[in-house]
């Protein structure tokens, strides 16, 4: 059986912890950050997990990470 390809958008911007979580960079944290509020600059400077219904597809997305 050949296989299968890991999905190379998947990778570069999902983890898969080693609870099984997945979890992202939440975003707003790039550029122009002087006149973004800092409550909305510090609530993305912590990483994001996604949900359980979401975790399912992107672990499809990247089989072997």
């Amino acid at each position: 059986m050949p296989k299968q390809k890991t999905h190379s958008g998947a990778k570069k911007r999902f983890k898969v912890t080693g609870s099984g979580l997945v979890k992202y960079q939440k975003t707003n944290k790039r550029h122009r950050l002087t006149q973004k509020d800092h409550k909305r600059k510090r609530i993305a400077r912590n990483m994001g997990i996604s949900s359980p219904a979401d975790a399912a597809n992107l672990k499809r997305l990247m089989p072997y990470k």
